[in-house]
């Protein structure tokens, strides 16, 4: 049986040294790693800015469709037959006053014809002159017997015939004065001229449109309302309209429909507006209705977090750790949302850098800014992303 050789006494002093420097090595890393951990843990995530929601009157207004239209609409047309339009003196678009002259038609016609009128008005006036001079001489010879009663009664006859033919000649007379006066067509108020349809040379008949005319220049707002809504308008209610230039104007209810139509539920509200706008007839416009104020509860729109079609804030809770709440939002009035439920009133909820936010993360709250111009408060919240994405991606 061979011997066993002895184990070389350096190899086994080498073998030792490995073996702890190995277990050394380990418990340094493993030492390190737990003094890290806590460090890594406690880094917040995020800065953040926070604020409280702020109860106050919130302005009630209620939200519209319609088109505008003019307040009324005057048709001016021709009121005499057969004659030739000599002149269009206005055009669509023009402000024009009350009577002033818009159209002028041919004279000759008219003016031929109140000469003949004028004529027949002076023969019947001599018939009748003389008609009256042998009533009057037949009633002078009626005691002396020389005409009997029939014939005093012929002559009388005659005269008041004569007379009512006297006035058919006058009245003659007049109308043609008045279709003289026809031939120049005046507007019937002040106002502007909206549609025109009248042609130099043209023939036309009575009753012919030749213009369309927007009373006084007053233009209203058509608003349709459901009739759940209508109760809340009154005349005199406020509304500010604004039209699909992204024009805006101040208005006020004139009326309020009667009646409601029975296949769209929904009824007209009548805004006078302004005369001098950038409104047109005819144009679709969107509007609110000022109903007075109510007290609620809001907070600033940046601190609201939209995520799956749910609205969440994060409320700062203790240790620096945020809470996710989902709340029922309102309405919105300029920078802030009306919250309706799932917050309390003295919460504190992280504003800037909320939406870079999970729910649980650590927070580092950043003083509250001082008042700024627009300008650095665009810049400083443009850094506060950035560095809020910064330090996200690094987690």
């Amino acid at each position: 049986m061979p011997a066993l050789k002895p184990f070389p006494a350096s190899l086994a002093l080498a073998a030792v040294l490995v073996l702890g420097c190995t277990a050394a090595l380990l418990y340094t890393g493993t030492s390190r790693a737990a003094d890290e951990a806590p460090a890594t843990a406690a880094r917040p995530a995020l800065t953040v800015s926070t604020a409280q929601p702020q109860r106050g009157a919130v302005p009630l207004r209620l939200a519209a469709n319609g088109n505008v239209a003019a307040w009324q609409e005057a048709s001016i047309g021709a009121q005499s037959n057969g004659l030739r339009l000599d002149a269009v003196l206005v055009n669509v678009g023009d402000v024009v006053k009350a009577g002033q002259v818009l159209a002028r038609f041919s004279p000759e016609v008219v003016q031929a014809e109140l000469a003949q009128a004028r004529a027949s008005l002076l023969e019947a006036q001599a018939v009748a002159a003389e008609a009256a001079a042998n009533a009057e001489r037949a009633r002078s010879l009626q005691a002396t017997g020389a005409l009997s009663q029939q014939q005093i009664q012929q002559f009388t006859t005659a005269g008041q015939t004569a007379q009512a033919r006297v006035e058919a000649a006058r009245a003659l007379l007049q109308t043609q004065q008045l279709r003289l006066q026809h031939t120049q067509v005046r507007a019937p108020d002040s106002g502007v001229i909206s549609a025109r349809t009248a042609t130099v040379g043209a023939v036309v008949g009575a009753g012919t449109e030749l213009f369309r005319m927007v009373r006084q220049g007053r233009l209203e707002w058509r608003a349709e309302v459901t009739s759940t809504e209508l109760a809340r308008i009154q005349p005199g209610t406020k509304a500010r309209v604004t039209g699909a230039s992204g024009a805006t104007t101040e208005g006020t209810v004139r009326m309020v429909a009667p009646t409601v139509d029975p296949q769209t539920r929904n009824a007209l509200v009548y805004v006078d507006l302004p005369a001098k706008t950038d409104f047109r007839a005819g144009m679709f416009a969107r509007g609110e209705f000022a109903l007075g104020s109510t007290d609620a509860l809001t907070i600033p729109q940046e601190a609201l977090v939209v995520r799956d079609g749910f609205s969440y804030v994060f409320v700062l809770g203790p240790q620096q750790r945020v809470q996710q709440r989902k709340v029922q939002t309102g309405r919105r009035i300029a920078d802030r949302v009306e919250i309706l439920s799932g917050l309390e009133a003295d919460a504190s909820i992280a504003v800037r850098g909320a939406g870079f936010l999970n729910d649980g993360d650590l927070v580092r709250v950043s003083p509250a800014p001082a008042a700024t111009s627009g300008l650095e408060k665009f810049k400083e919240n443009r850094a506060l992303a950035l560095t809020s994405k910064a330090q996200a991606a690094l987690i």
